[in-house]
C-alpha cells in the first residue's frame, strides 16, 4: 500500500510507530553504558563481563539486521516488525530480572536479534506507506528522531539508575514495546516485496555471526585466560574459520546476504575503511568515557550520561551545513580534517580526571568533538551511498550500517585490553585513568590515520546532499539517507504492495 501524507492522523500514526520501535533500539544501544558500573558492583562481575553485556547486544544486532530486512520483504514488513517488537519486549523483560551476569549477557544478546527483526522494518515500512513526495520528509523525521533517541540514552540511563534502579533500563522498554505494537496493530498496513526471488541467505547470517561471536570471544577473554587457553584459541580458529566460509559462501551463492562485488568499487571501499577506523575509535572510546566519568572523574550517573548532549546538539545544528560544504568542495575535505578535529578531541580528554570540573574539563574536549563530528558524519555517509548506482543504495546502506556495527563491537572488545583495563579495573580509580589515558592515545592515532587514509582515497568531485538529514548514533551507528530495508539485495525503488 502507498499514499499515505505527512500531517495526517494516519501518517502520524505511521510515524509514531517506527520512531519508537526502532529507537528503542537505538538507546538500548547507549543506554547501559552508563549503568555498567553499577550493574559490576550489584552482580560481582569482573570487567570483562562488562564488555559482554554491550557487546552481546551489538554483536547479534549487526550480524542479522541484513537477514532481518530479507524477512520483512518475504514475510511482511508489518509482521516481522511486530515479532521484533515482541521478542524484544521479552528479551528486555529478561535483560531487567537476570539474577546474574551470564543470564543478562545472554537476554543482550537476545535483544540485538530483536533489534535486527525490527529495525530494517521501521524505515521499509516509512518506505511502503507514504506517498513519494511525503517519503524523504517521513524518512528524514525518523533520521532526526532516531539520532536524538540513541543520543539520550546515556542521560536516560543515568536518571534511571538514581532515580529507580539499573533494571529499569532494561524494563523501560516493556511497556514502550506495547504502545508500538498496539499502534502497529491498528494504524500500520501490511506491505511485502512483489519482487522478491531466491532463497534467504541462513547460512551468510549464521556464518557472519559466528566470525564476529569467535573473533570477539578471542579477543574479550585473552587477557584473563591467556592467549594459549584452549577457550581462547578455540574461538580465535572458529571465528577465523567462518569468516573464510562467510566470504566463500558469499562469493558463490545467487542470492548473497553480502554481494562481494559492491567492494570493487573503490569510492565504496575507501568510504567503508574509514568508516570502520572512525567508528572503532567512537564505539571504544565512549563505551569506557562514561565510565571514566564516574569511576575517575567522580560524576554520578546522571552526570555522566548528560556529558555528551553536547554532541547531539552540535550535530542537529551543523550536520545539514556540513552536508552543504562537502557537496560543494567535494567529501575528500571535510572526511580528512574531520578525525583530526575528533584526535584532538581525544587528546583533550586526558585532562579528565580526579575532581574534574565539567566546564573546565569535559565540555572543551566535548565541543571539539561535536564540531568534529559534525564534518565528518554526512560526508561520509552520502559517500558511501553516492559510490554505487541507485538501484544498490539499498545495499550500500546496509552494509555501511554493519561496518560501523562491527567496528564498535570489535573495538569494545580490543581496546580495554590493549589499554591495560581488566578485571576489576573498573572500580580502581588510578588504573582505570591510566587505561583512559592510553585508550584515548591509541584512538587519537587510529582517527589520525582515518584522516589520511580519506584525504589519500577518497576521489572528488563533490558527492551529491542527502536528500533527509544525517545523524551519528553514539553507538557507532551512521544513519544512513536511503532504505535500509533494501540493504540485503540492493534493489532500491521496489514497489511494494
Amino acid at each position: 500500500m502507498s499514499g499515505i501524507r505527512m500531517g495526517t492522523s494516519s501518517g502520524r500514526w505511521v510515524l509514531s510507530a517506527t520512531v519508537l520501535g526502532s529507537g528503542i533500539v537505538g538507546i538500548d544501544a547507549t543506554v547501559v553504558n552508563v549503568a555498567l558500573p553499577t550493574v559490576g558492583r550489584d552482580l560481582g562481575t569482573d570487567f570483562a563481563a562488562l564488555q559482554w553485556i554491550v557487546t552481546g547486544y551489538t554483536l547479534t544486532l549487526a550480524s542479522f539486521i541484513l537477514l532481518g530486512g530479507s524477512l520483512g520483504d518475504r514475510f511482511g514488513l508489518r509482521r516481522v516488525f511486530l515479532v521484533g517488537v515482541a521478542w524484544f519486549a521479552a528479551a528486555s523483560l529478561l535483560c531487567g530480572l537476570a539474577p546474574d551476569a551470564g543470564l543478562l549477557i545472554g537476554a543482550r544478546a537476545l535483544q540485538g536479534i530483536g533489534g535486527a527483526l525490527l529495525t530494517p522494518g521501521s524505515l521499509a515500512i516509512l518506505q511502503a506507506t507514504f506517498s513519494g513526495e511525503d517519503r524523504a520528509r517521513a524518512i528524514g523525521a525518523w533520521s532526526g528522531l532516531g539520532g536524538v533517541a540513541t543520543a539520550i540514552g546515556p542521560f536516560l540511563g543515568g536518571w534511571l539508575v538514581e532515580a529507580v534502579s539499573w533494571r529499569w533500563v532494561f524494563l523501560i522498554n516493556v511497556p514502550v514495546a506495547v504502545v508500538v505494537a498496539w499502534i502497529t496493530l491498528k494504524h500500520v498496513p501490511e506491505s511485502h516485496d512483489t519482487d522478491v526471488s531466491g532463497r534467504l541467505d541462513v547460512a551468510g547470517a549464521v556464518l557472519g555471526a559466528s566470525a564476529l561471536a569467535g573473533t570477539t570471544y578471542a579477543l574479550i577473554e585473552a587477557p584473563a585466560q591467556g592467549m594459549g587457553a584452549p577457550a581462547v584459541l578455540g574461538a580465535g580458529i572458529v571465528g577465523l574459520a567462518a569468516a573464510a566460509a562467510f566470504l566463500l559462501v558469499e562469493a558463490r551463492i545467487s542470492h548473497p546476504m553480502l554481494p562481494p562485488a559492491i567492494f570493487r568499487n573503490r569510492q565504496f571501499s575507501a568510504a567503508n575503511a574509514v568508516t570502520f577506523l572512525i567508528y572503532a575509535v567512537f564505539g571504544g572510546v565512549f563505551f569506557l568515557l562514561v565510565v571514566h566519568l564516574q569511576v575517575v572523574a567522580g560524576f554520578s550517573p546522571l552526570a555522566s550520561g548528560t556529558a555528551m548532549l553536547p554532541i547531539t546538539a552540535l550535530m542537529l545544528v551543523l550536520s545539514p551545513y556540513a552536508g552543504a560544504f562537502g557537496a560543494r568542495v567535494g567529501p575528500r575535505i571535510p572526511m580528512a580534517l574531520g578525525p583530526l578535529i575528533c584526535a584532538g578531541a581525544l587528546l583533550l580528554m586526558l585532562r579528565i580526571g580526579p575532581e574534574a570540573s565539567y566546564p573546565a574539563d569535559v565540555l572543551p574536549p566535548v565541543i571539539v568533538l561535536g564540531l568534529g563530528l559534525s564534518l565528518l558524519v554526512a560526508p561520509l555517509t552520502s559517500t558511501a551511498l553516492s559510490a554505487v548506482p541507485e538501484r544498490q543504495a539499498g545495499l550500500a546502506s546496509g552494509v555501511n550500517n554493519a561496518v560501523a556495527r562491527a567496528a564498535g563491537l570489535l573495538a569494545i572488545a580490543v581496546l580495554p585490553s590493549a589499554a591495560g583495563l581488566t578485571g576489576d579495573a573498573y572500580n580502581d580509580p588510578e588504573a582505570f585513568s591510566a587505561g583512559f589515558g592510553t585508550a584515548c592515545g591509541i584512538g587519537a592515532v587510529v582517527l589520525v590515520l582515518g584522516g589520511v587514509l580519506a584525504a589519500v582515497t577518497i576521489r572528488n568531485p563533490a558527492a551529491p546532499e542527502a536528500d533527509h538529514p544525517t545523524h551519528c548514533a553514539v553507538d557507532g551507528t551512521p544513519a544512513a539517507p536511503g532504505a535500509l530495508h533494501q540493504a540485503h539485495d540492493g534493489k532500491g525503488g521496489r514497489a511494494r504492495t
